[in-house]
């Protein structure tokens, strides 16, 4: 009888190389024991058992997602105890290969995350403003470049979400900060860059009139992330989003008020899909 950690943690074969992620590859592995006779339907049935997800009870931790999408689980931590952050990010330790991203932390889940990084020796990257950590493990060579602007400092916490979600899915990030429209001249200054850039995410509160004016300088799409950041009338980030949602720019396209993580994780998979468009033109 094979054990369960022995077809998944084999090293991939010639020509599993090629395969999504590092999870594909263990699985490709397992089904090429299967169909050469070296482990039983039954056994892998058994060693399967938990592919789509795993029930904890108060979670279903999707591990699929990784095959599915080839992208990372995202834990948001906000509502969750300590231990159940914990128990699902273990969770994602045991029976996926990917990185693990968490946001929303409070204070003692972040502890907890890290503490079960040190537990696995896993780097990991930490966000505090935002309550964002990510637990890098096997992430995915960079490819493409993503430009994350923000019109203020306070812009900050949602931006450094943002970036952490687009470095965990494999993308080269470049933070600008603080080029509002009181000041255009700040930005003008980084006008390469968003030349540059594959994808260019706008983080910003008050009015938003920024993703707009970026929209009408950057080559690549812009996605627009209105901030909860302002005085009374901009209820929140709804005059933002509204701006945004309204913009006179066609590249521009918008995620939810605070939204770091659909930002990041958008302007990633355009960045890597165009990078590797490129590599391959």
């Amino acid at each position: 009888m094979i054990r369960q950690d022995d077809p998944l943690t084999a090293p991939p074969v010639d020509g599993e190389a090629a395969a999504a992620s590092p999870y594909e590859a263990r699985l490709r592995h397992l089904l090429g024991r299967v169909a050469a006779g070296e482990v039983s339907p039954g056994e892998a049935a058994h060693v399967l058992r938990d592919l789509p997800f795993t029930g904890l009870g108060f979670a279903k931790v999707d591990h699929h997602r990784e095959l599915r999408q080839g992208a990372c689980e995202i834990v948001f931590g906000q509502g969750k105890t300590i231990g159940q952050v914990v128990a699902i990010v273990r969770r994602l330790l045991e029976g996926n290969d990917g990185p693990v991203l968490v946001t929303r932390a409070d204070a003692g889940q972040m502890e907890g995350v890290l503490t079960l990084a040190r537990e696995w020796a896993l780097p990991v990257e930490e966000r505090p403003r935002s309550g964002a950590v990510a637990i890098m493990r096997n992430v995915a060579p960079t490819a493409g470049c993503v430009v994350v602007i923000t019109a203020g400092t306070s812009d900050l916490p949602v931006a450094e979400e943002a970036s952490l979600t687009a470095r965990v899915m494999g993308t080269g990030v470049d933070v600008v900060a603080d080029v509002g429209v009181a000041g255009l001249h700040r930005l003008a200054a980084h006008r390469e860059r968003l030349a540059q850039a594959d994808a260019v995410v706008v983080v910003a509160g008050m009015e938003g009139a920024l993703a707009s004016v970026v929209g009408g300088l950057a080559t690549g799409p812009v996605i627009a992330c209105p901030t909860s950041v302002g005085y009374g009338a901009s209820f929140g980030g709804l005059a933002a989003l509204l701006a945004m949602l309204s913009s006179c720019a066609p590249g521009v396209v918008c995620v939810n008020i605070d939204d770091g993580v659909g930002a990041g994780y958008s302007a990633a998979l355009v960045a890597r899909r165009a990078a590797l468009a490129r590599a391959g033109a």
